[in-house]
C-alpha cells in the first residue's frame, strides 16, 4: 500500500506528534504491519496493523478483548508500583471518530498501537527462553485471573477437542477425496479413536464445573514476547487470540511446538521426540508465576495438557488431509498426513514421559 494511503489511515487515530514516515515491519503471516515514525523525538512511534478479518471475523470483539486485557494489566502494574510501564503492556490508540480501538477503511480493519522502543523478540527455543516463556505466560494468566469482564471467543471452538473430533468424524463419513481407506490412515484413525475419551476429558470436566476457564493467550510462542536489552521479558504481545479457555491451551500449545526435537512436518519419525529439558524449563517458569492461582486439578493435569496438543494437532492435520488439503498449504500430496503422523509420534513420546513429568511437577511444588 502507498505511504500516503497509510498516512491517511493513521490520521484517523488520536496520534501524538507528526507522522514523518511509514515503512513495513516484520513478516507476520496473518496481519499486515507497518512502523509509523514521528518527527519529534519527544513523541512515540507507532505500529499500524491491518487486522485479517478472514481469520478474525469479529474484529470488534477482538479489540474489546484486547482493550479489557491491556487496561487490566496496566492497572495491575500501576498498583504494584512497577516502573517503565509503557514498555510492559501494549497501548492501543483510539480512533478520533468514535473512540474504538480500530477503524474501517474501504472494508479493511486497522488498528494503531504505541511502538515499544529498545525491545526485541526471540526465535530460538532453548531452556533459557523456554523458562522465560513459562514465567511470562504464567504471569500473564495470573494478572488476568481476576479480570472483571467476560471476554468473547475470538475464534470459536479453537481448542475444543470434542469439536475437532467431530470435524474428523464428519470428513471420515463423507470421504470427499477418497483417502479414508488408505491403510496408514486407518491405522492412525484407530489410534485416535482409542484415545478420544481421555483426550476430551477437559470439556467434560468443564461441564461438570470442576475445571474453570481462564483468560488465556492461546498462541504461546517464544516470539510472542518482547525482551529488553538485559534479556528480561517486558511483555506478552500478539493478543488477537486472547480469550476464555482452559489453562491447558497456553501450557500444552507451547510444548507441542517448543519441545519437539524436529519441525512438525519432519518426515523422519525416528527423529520426533519430546524434549524433557524444554518441558522442565517451561514448567518451572510457568509454575513459578502461575501456581498462585491454579487449582490442584489444573496442576495435576499438566502432563495431560502436554499430550493433548500433539493429539489435537494430529487430528486437525488428518482432518485436512482427508478434506483435500484445504486449510494448510502443502508442498506435496502426503504433506498433511506426514504432519499428522509426526504429531502422533510426538504424542507417543509425551506418553512415555508421563511418570517423569509428574515427578518433576511435584518437585517444583515442593520448592
Amino acid at each position: 500500500m502507498e505511504e500516503n494511503q497509510l498516512k491517511t489511515i493513521v490520521a484517523q487515530f488520536a496520534v501524538e506528534g507528526t507522522v514523518e514516515r511509514i515503512k513495513p515491519l516484520g513478516e507476520g503471516l496473518i496481519n499486515d504491519t507497518y512502523k509509523v515514525l514521528t518527527a519529534e523525538a519527544s513523541e512515540p512511534d507507532y505500529v499500524l496493523q491491518r487486522v485479517n478479518h478472514n481469520v478474525f471475523p469479529d474484529v470488534d470483539m477482538v479489540m474489546r478483548n484486547i482493550g479489557a486485557v491491556t487496561d487490566h494489566i496496566r492497572q495491575k502494574l500501576v498498583a504494584a508500583g512497577e516502573d517503565d510501564i509503557e514498555r510492559k503492556v501494549l497501548r492501543f490508540i483510539p480512533a478520533r471518530a468514535d473512540g474504538k480501538l480500530y477503524t474501517i477503511v474501504d472494508g479493511q480493519y486497522w488498528r494503531l498501537m504505541v511502538f515499544i522502543p529498545r525491545a526485541i523478540t526471540k526465535q530460538a527455543v532453548d531452556p533459557e527462553s523456554s523458562r522465560d516463556a513459562g514465567r511470562a505466560f504464567g504471569r500473564f494468566q495470573a494478572m488476568l485471573a481476576d479480570i472483571p469482564v467476560q471476554l468473547g471467543e475470538t475464534i470459536k471452538d479453537f481448542h475444543n477437542m470434542e469439536f475437532r473430533l467431530e470435524q474428523l468424524r464428519d470428513v471420515v463419513k463423507r470421504d470427499p477425496v477418497g483417502r479414508v481407506h488408505e491403510p496408514q490412515v486407518q491405522r492412525l484413525l484407530q489410534e485416535i479413536d482409542a484415545r478420544a475419551h481421555e483426550m476430551t476429558k477437559a470439556e467434560r470436566m468443564g461441564r461438570e464445573g470442576t475445571l474453570p476457564k481462564r483468560v488465556c493467550h492461546c498462541d504461546t510462542k517464544v516470539n510472542n514476547m518482547m525482551f529488553n536489552d538485559r534479556n528480561e521479558v517486558l511483555c506478552v504481545i500478539d493478543l488477537d487470540t486472547v480469550m476464555p479457555n482452559f489453562i491447558f491451551s497456553d501450557y500444552g500449545d507451547f510444548l507441542r511446538t517448543g519441545a519437539n526435537y524436529v519441525a512438525e512436518d519432519n518426515a523422519d519419525m525416528s527423529a520426533v521426540g519430546f524434549n524433557m529439558e524444554i518441558f522442565k524449563a517451561f514448567t518451572e517458569g510457568y509454575l513459578e508465576s502461575a501456581r498462585q492461582f491454579l487449582l490442584p486439578v489444573e496442576i495435576e493435569n499438566l502432563p495431560y495438557a502436554a499430550a493433548l496438543f500433539p493429539y489435537m494437532q494430529c487430528v486437525r492435520f488428518l482432518w485436512d488431509y482427508l478434506s483435500g488439503d484445504k486449510y494448510w498449504k502443502c508442498q506435496y500430496p502426503e504433506h498433511n498426513f506426514v504432519r499428522a503422523n509426526n504429531q502422533f509420534h510426538l504424542l507417543l513420546s509425551v506418553e512415555s514421559h508421563y511418570p517423569e513429568m509428574q515427578a518433576f511437577i511435584r518437585e517444583c511444588l515442593e520448592k
